[in-house]
Parts: C-alpha cells; sequence; structure tokens
C-alpha cells in the first residue's frame, strides 16, 4: 500500500453519449493541479442520472491504472479509449486494485479521507462509450469494476499524491469478494449476515444483504 499513488484525476460534464444522444457523462478530461473534493463528489464533475449516480455513497469513483493493459488485449481494437479515465472514473489509481483492498478501507489522498464502500455496477451506457455491446458483461465478468468512495472528509486532490491506507473496518473481506456477490456469483449465508450490518459497507447494500438473508 505504500506505494500506491493517485496517477490522475477526471471530471467530466453531461453530453449526448453514442448515436442515440443518451445524456452522460462517463466521458471525463483530466484535471490539470489540484481538485477539490466534498461529500457529494469532485468538483466539477456531473452525473446525467442521480437516480444510480453521484450522491454520498457514489460520491467518487476510483479504478485500478493496472486493468487497462487487460481491457486493452481483451478488446485491443478500443487500446486507444483504455487509459487512466477510460472507463469513466473520478481517480485513477496505481498500486491498488480490487485484490488488494477491502469493504470499508478508508484511504488518505492529499486532504481527503475516503471509503471505498460499494462496487460500480456497469450500465448500457458504458457500451454506449466504447460503441460496443460486450462490454458490459466483460467488466461483470472479469470483476475490473472499480470501487465508490464516500467521502469521510473533504480536502484537495492531485496526481501525484500517495494513497495511504488510513483505516481498515474488515481486513478479512476483500473488494473483490463484494465485487463477485454483487455480479452474481452467490453469498453464503454468513456473508449475508456480516455484509447486512458491515461497517463501512453502503447502507443500499447492507439492505440488499439483509433481505437476501431473510429470504434465504
Amino acid at each position: 500500500m505504500s506505494a500506491a499513488h493517485l496517477v490522475s484525476v477526471h471530471a467530466g460534464k453531461v453530453a449526448p453519449l453514442g448515436p442515440e444522444g443518451v445524456p452522460s457523462a462517463i466521458v471525463k478530461a483530466r484535471l490539470p493541479g489540484r481538485a477539490m473534493i466534498d461529500s457529494q463528489g469532485l468538483a466539477g464533475d456531473e452525473q446525467a442520472d442521480h437516480r444510480v449516480h453521484g450522491g454520498p455513497e457514489k460520491a467518487v469513483y476510483g479504478y485500478a491504472v493496472r486493468h487497462y493493459a487487460d481491457w486493452a488485449q481483451d478488446f485491443p481494437e478500443h487500446a486507444e479509449k483504455f487509459a487512466p479515465g477510460g472507463v469513466g472514473e473520478n481517480l485513477s489509481i496505481d498500486g491498488v486494485d480490487e485484490e488488494s483492498i477491502c469493504v470499508g478501507d478508508v484511504h488518505a489522498i492529499g486532504g481527503a479521507l475516503l471509503q471505498a464502500c460499494q462496487p460500480r455496477e456497469p450500465c448500457f451506457k458504458f457500451a454506449l462509450r466504447f460503441g460496443d455491446n460486450r462490454l458490459v458483461r466483460a467488466m461483470v465478468k472479469s470483476g475490473r469494476a472499480g470501487w465508490y468512495y464516500r467521502v469521510l472528509q473533504e480536502g484537495d486532490v492531485g496526481a501525484g499524491d500517495a494513497v495511504r491506507l488510513h483505516a481498515r473496518p474488515n481486513p478479512d473481506f476483500s473488494f473483490a469478494r463484494l465485487v463477485a456477490i454483487v455480479s452474481g456469483r452467490g453469498a453464503t449465508t454468513e456473508e449475508c449476515a456480516r455484509l447486512a450490518q458491515m461497517e463501512g459497507l453502503a447502507r443500499g447494500m447492507q439492505a440488499m444483504a439483509r433481505r437476501a438473508f431473510k429470504s434465504g
């Protein structure tokens, strides 16, 4: 974790996407200098549909830079777009990924404290961004989902900032396992019971785990 760092910071404006002109801010531009993060997200970043994007538990989207080489290998025709910011993330990070972080990890980045609280669940706009309907399923299958942060402490961030582990409330529950569960690979009764009350997990996911536990 000591070598992890922020490669770049990205924000997007709502604009027409794809031939249908669907409103989306998935196309992000790299921000120069430092950018402020508050409880609702990154300054200058927008969301087209607030029912499913943005808000305090999807405030900032982080993504592992190491995944881009795998994406480019799997889909060489889109290799140019598989670069930091390419999948719509706000923070492109080197040195951590879904396997190395745990649910609820708190990262100190610049002046901000950010908590990894839920994975991305890709929608059709991800496919539109690349003009390729295969990509949603590919993200689900590969587990290269990235993670949404909630903001515990507002502050500024910039490329080159260290990404330091500030707190780890669930050291034995990897984020990769949460991604697998959310992707439909199944959770045990014990996992559902634990997720229902897991510190740091997004409240909506806690609620889903409670329903699954009761129905099971």
